[in-house]
């Protein structure tokens, strides 16, 4: 039986530390934004397909560039359950800015997919949930690592390499992670394209990085497990120079970067491609936390979100088990 509403949810992502390295095999710890969310809802109307959303708006037969992939996502899904036809408004309301570095476009795919199955009363396990988000990412980013995917479709930090089965990574450790919107679009692609120039010129060096990064992740990982604040903070400052060197940083982001080791982070880094987005800084406690915005705020920050770390470890996702 169909339904007269679907509804499907999503949230943003943040790469807490690992990205670019990422792209080569290497681990990164990636968490969910849980609070910062995207909904889709489609309705059943009386003739037509359309969508309503912030970044297109009309006939899903007219979608096309940013939201192209999205359009073939939909109509994937309609061939599957054999409904072409079905007339439906699907509208798509998100707190994800879009190419930040917070996995706007694959929580789309995510929430589009949750809110269509509903729509349609069809069951969908995790296998099937990021298979079909792939199909929107590969449209739009050529050539996905699943990350975004599994993130923002997520409720608890995960270990990620790129080809392996993610998993659950409990963060055990309290203070805050802020978030800061540099309100400079993120250069995802230009950024990629830089590393892999860089990777083929000077290969041992840059391969050198990479491994430093891995090491940075492992190395988070076990100050995560052992309650050591001030390491997880250390590892970002490190990470970020070397995110500098590879040259995905820009004069913004290094400006708040210094800016927030100032004013109470214990650590600091880009987050995401980078050449803009957002900067991602720890602080210990809540007074420092507000200072660190407040600062921020100054220095012309757009917008900026506050994870505590602790209410990270309140869910889990069992598809991520791995034992």
């Amino acid at each position: 039986m169909t339904l007269k509403k679907g509804i499907g949810v999503s949230n943003a992502k943040i790469i807490l530390i690992g990205e670019h390295a990422a792209v080569y095999g290497k681990p990164a710890i990636v968490i969910p934004l849980t609070a910062v969310k995207l909904t889709a809802t489609t309705t059943a109307i009386a003739e037509g397909q359309f969508i309503e959303s912030n970044y297109y708006t009309g006939p899903l037969t007219r979608a096309i560039t940013s939201f192209a992939g999205i359009r073939k996502l939909i109509e994937t899904i309609l061939a599957r359950f054999n409904q072409q036809q079905a007339s439906f408004k699907l509208t798509i309301t998100s707190e994800i800015p879009a190419e930040r570095g917070m996995g706007s476009s694959a929580a789309t795919a995510i929430a589009v997919i949750r809110s269509l199955y509903d729509f349609f009363d069809k069951k969908i396990n995790r296998a099937k949930l990021l298979a079909l988000a792939n199909i929107a990412e590969t449209v739009t980013h050529g050539s996905p690592s699943g990350m975004d995917a599994a993130t923002t479709s997520s409720t608890a930090p995960i270990w990620f390499v790129k080809g392996q089965a993610s998993y659950n990574l409990p963060i055990n450790l309290k203070g805050n992670l802020v978030i800061a919107d540099s309100g400079i679009r993120g250069q995802t692609g230009p950024a990629v394209a830089t590393v892999r120039e860089r990777m083929a010129d000077f290969p041992q060096e840059t391969e050198v990085f990479m491994d430093q990064l891995a090491e940075l992740a492992v190395s988070t990982r076990k100050a995560i497990a052992s309650q050591q604040l001030a390491q997880v903070g250390q590892n970002f400052t490190t990470a970020q120079l070397i995110l500098q060197t590879l040259g995905v940083s820009n004069q913004t982001i290094d400006h708040l970067v210094f800016v927030a080791q100032r004013n109470g982070s214990l650590g600091t880094k880009l987050t995401g491609g980078g050449r803009g987005g957002c900067i991602i800084a720890l602080t210990a406690d809540q007074a420092a936390t507000d200072r660190l915005v407040t600062a921020l705020a100054a220095e012309g920050v757009t917008q900026t979100w506050v994870q505590p770390l602790a209410h990270l470890n309140q869910t889990t996702n069992k598809e991520y088990d791995h034992e």
